[in-house]
């Protein structure tokens, strides 16, 4: 076995059943026009798609498709996965054409690369396996997008107390539907702004969603 090959896996924790395969995936097409990685690029970029996807429907059940659409663009583009590429390293087994020491390789290649690497995954070790090593290398990125939305209202505070010495101004305007499940809307105001209304399922839930949106329409997210 290839003594990088063998870094690599024990590295990820996954001991691959077809080596081939898996050097297939570190193949650029440079370096090999015909036998390379773009078909497994192909296959793990819809893989990738499908995971995070399932996750932000965990994650943001109240969000709209639009919204949703916003935060899967934002953690499976190039430069996301590219990124995450360099967290594990994967400069150095990728077999490039005319690249020095394997340093000056750029972003596409790397996302791409990452890209195959699930798709190899997925084709060797099945889907639940696929999604753990996405789980684990998205993770951090996840997070974040869970305390951009959590933290709106502190950001929107800390902004209206450093400009304007003044908290932001929430009221209940509406409070509808079942009690295991009502609808809550709220208006948000801070000075000079417009007033912006949100629903959500608990007032804590609307109030953040409203404060999002005032962020958003002041450009401050």
């Amino acid at each position: 076995m290839n003594k990088k090959l063998a870094n690599f896996q024990k590295k990820i924790g996954i001991n691959f059943l077809n080596q081939k395969l898996l050097t297939k995936c570190f193949t650029h097409k440079s370096y090999n026009p015909i036998d390379n990685n773009e078909k497994l690029e192909f296959l793990g970029d819809r893989v990738l798609g499908l995971v995070i996807s399932q996750n932000l429907l965990k994650f943001f059940p109240n969000d709209k498709e639009g919204d949703l659409d916003k935060k899967l663009a934002s953690l499976v583009n190039k430069n996301q996965c590219a990124e995450i590429a360099k967290d594990i390293n994967l400069q150095e087994y990728i077999l490039i054409k005319n690249s020095r020491n394997n340093t000056n390789i750029e972003n596409k290649v790397l996302s791409d690369c990452l890209e195959s690497v699930i798709g190899c995954i997925y084709l060797d070790q099945g889907l639940d396996i696929a999604e753990k090593f996405i789980i684990k290398n998205w993770k951090k990125y996840l997070n974040k997008s869970l305390i951009t939305e959590r933290d709106s209202k502190t950001k929107l505070q800390e902004y209206s107390l450093k400009i304007y010495k003044l908290l932001p101004v929430y009221k209940l305007l509406d409070n509808k539907g079942p009690r295991h499940k009502p609808l809550i809307k709220v208006s948000v105001k801070i000075k000079d702004s417009k007033i912006i209304t949100a629903t959500g399922h608990s007032k804590k839930e609307a109030e953040q969603k409203a404060a999002k949106k005032l962020l958003n329409t002041l450009k401050l997210l």
